[in-house]
């Protein structure tokens, strides 16, 4: 009998051809890749590219000024860490419904905890990411096996959990975040010398972790980037880092006598889960069986892998993820009211990964796709904010650049499979 065929981690097939080679083949090479319908973050990029001209040419005082852009990263930082989660929700071909009030009352539990009950504020926090994945549990269990499908499951717990969001601070109650530590994590800046030394290493970091994946790749006979390629990489992501931690070192503060620089605190956070997220789904057999199920969940099981702890842990990772946009959210607002995480956090989550990249048919996608698709809807709420526009046109462009990412999604799966590049 044939064995399933598994679907794998998206890995670029970028070995020097006989007349490809260089960066003009890599370029080359992914342009077939598009045209073949594998698109992966193409459009994110280009609608954030899009959305900087536009808002920059419309308000080029408000929009571009050093201030505004360190605002939008406190303000993407929430939608940004939960929609990691739900990547790996989306990529089993599942969803997450209760995802932003699992969020809110994770903070809760945190919020009451700390200000109410006098504990210490780490022991709060993990409160916090123990009940979001408490919650991600039962979540696992029920659909995975019990057999429940996850759209039920999750919507029942979305209505269920804003019942008990709203028995911990009271109706029309907040609980506030007075604890410095806490109210720091998304307000505080890095002093600048440690935002350079996280450029640095950043970039260094990159070049150093391809240029050795590129010799690995070539000792072994592999599929390979040849090295002016993965140096061209490293100078553009080093250059555009540098003039983002370069933006966010200039003194942003607004009232005379005061001083307000350094990279946002919150990026050290984002950067640190991309990190070890990445690892985990890039890296490991775990992340493998992920790819694997979301494929083909029954060619995954003839395979041997356990497809029910696979969701089981999905679901964990994605709620108690949540969990950790709910203390952002908190720490953001200094505070935990009914409406923390609410119906308008998880839209823009789930369409941070869609924008960004991530199929909502299962087996394609990525952690960064979650950063650069949080980073669209934050442009658009932002900018349109700015150009002072009401919540009813933002819902609708919002809405509108949903729609038009899943249709990419759609219309690059039918592409693919005509091309036989699935």
């Amino acid at each position: 009998m044939t064995a399933p065929t598994l679907t794998q981690p998206e890995e670029a097939p970028t070995g020097p051809g006989p007349d490809q080679g260089g960066v003009g083949g890599a370029v080359r090479k992914y342009v077939e890749r598009t045209r073949g319908g594998d698109v992966g973050a193409l459009p994110a990029v280009l609608s954030l590219i899009v959305l900087v001209i536009v808002f920059a040419v419309l308000r080029p005082e408000t929009f571009t000024n050093a201030f505004n852009f360190a605002n939008l990263l406190h303000q993407a930082a929430a939608v940004i860490v939960i929609s990691m989660g739900l990547v790996f929700v989306l990529l089993l071909g599942e969803i997450d419904l209760s995802a932003g009030w699992t969020a809110g009352v994770s903070a809760g539990v945190m919020a009451a905890l700390v200000t109410n009950h006098g504990w210490p504020w780490p022991l709060g926090i993990l409160a916090c990411i123990v009940t979001g994945a408490v919650i991600g549990t039962v979540i696992g269990f029920l659909v995975a096996r019990v057999g429940i499908p996850s759209f039920v499951v999750t919507l029942a717990l979305f209505l269920a959990l804003q019942g008990v969001l709203l028995k911990l601070v009271g109706d029309g109650g907040t609980i506030s975040v007075r604890q410095d530590a806490l109210r720091a994590i998304n307000n505080d800046n890095l002093p600048v010398w440690v935002g350079i030394v996280l450029w640095i290493a950043v970039s260094g970091g990159y070049a150093a972790i391809a240029l050795r994946r590129s010799a690995r790749r070539r000792a072994h006979g592999l599929m390979y980037e040849e090295i002016s390629v993965v140096v061209a990489k490293a100078v553009v992501l080093t250059v555009l880092l540098g003039i983002v931690t370069y933006y966010l070192s200039i003194d942003r503060s607004r009232v005379p006598g005061t001083t307000i620089r350094g990279v946002p605190q919150v990026v050290l956070l984002v950067l640190f889960l991309l990190v070890i997220l990445s690892f985990l789904l890039g890296r490991t057999a775990f992340g493998r069986h992920v790819y694997a199920v979301g494929g083909n969940a029954e060619a995954a099981r003839r395979a041997g892998i356990n497809v029910t702890r696979v969701k089981m842990v999905c679901f964990v990772l994605s709620s108690s993820l949540a969990a950790i946009g709910g203390i952002l959210i908190a720490s953001r607002n200094n505070s935990v009211s009914p409406n923390t995480g609410g119906a308008d956090t998880l839209l823009y989550a789930v369409g941070a990964a869609v924008i960004g990249g991530t199929s909502l048919f299962g087996g394609k996608g990525r952690v960064l796709d979650a950063i650069l698709g949080g980073l669209v809807i934050a442009l658009i709420i932002n900018g349109m904010g700015l150009l002072n526009k009401s919540s009813s046109i933002v819902y609708m462009v919002t809405g509108l650049v949903l729609l038009v990412a899943a249709s990419v999604d759609a219309l690059s799966r039918r592409r693919a499979a005509s091309t036989g590049n699935v």
